[in-house]
């Protein structure tokens, strides 16, 4: 049986590893996520807002890999919980990491790995393989989001309530983020390239 080492992720390669560096990065990129958190738009019927996270997501999980990436995201959703003002509208604390928009939180983590486990296999570096790798991702987002909106808000009790809710606004948004995405991953990695001939 062989086993195949994981391609370097595009942070690995831009600033050399160690310990140090990757905890460095993983909060580095949590803080990227709280700052996306408050571009936000308030959608009526639906207590999920637009945000600009799950681009952050999805560029962690490229960038980190897919253990340093669904760490960071990890980090980002603790440190929310404790008090900071990390997520939307500058909110935090365990209500906030646990109410109606929780699952999407951790969605957040687990979409991270995909991604970074995509990404350790080269998929980030071409548009054709790229955009796939972040469209898993966002629909991890989406699974746990609105698996979670449907079994902890009691307006919400169809589960077509729940993707009305917690899906169908957001499609559009999210399909130009993956699009943007899937388009400055591979161009990175081409400067990259270019910086090391």
């Amino acid at each position: 049986m062989t086993t195949t080492n994981p391609t370097p992720t595009l942070a690995a390669v831009v600033i050399p590893r160690s310990r140090a560096v990757t905890v460095a990065l993983m909060f580095g990129f949590a803080l990227l996520t709280a700052a996306a958190a408050q571009f936000w738009i308030q959608i009526p019927g639906t207590p999920v807002p637009i945000t600009g996270q799950t681009f952050a997501v999805l560029l962690t999980g490229a960038a980190l890999g897919s253990w340093a990436g669904a760490g960071s995201m990890a980090i980002y959703w603790t440190m929310g919980a404790i008090g900071l003002p990390f997520y939307t509208e500058a909110s935090g604390g365990w209500e906030a990491a646990t109410g109606a928009t929780a699952g999407y939180l951790v969605g957040f983590i687990a979409a991270a790995w995909v991604v970074g486990a995509l990404a350790e296999h080269g998929q980030d570096r071409n548009v054709w393989s790229a955009i796939p790798a972040f469209l898993a991702g966002n629909a991890v987002i989406y699974l746990f989001g609105v698996t979670w909106l449907y079994l902890s808000v009691e307006a919400i009790t169809t589960a077509n309530e729940a993707l009305t809710a917690g899906f169908t606004p957001f499609v559009i948004g999210d399909l130009i983020k993956i699009v943007v995405a899937g388009l400055l991953l591979p161009l990175a990695w081409r400067l990259v390239d270019r910086a090391k001939q």
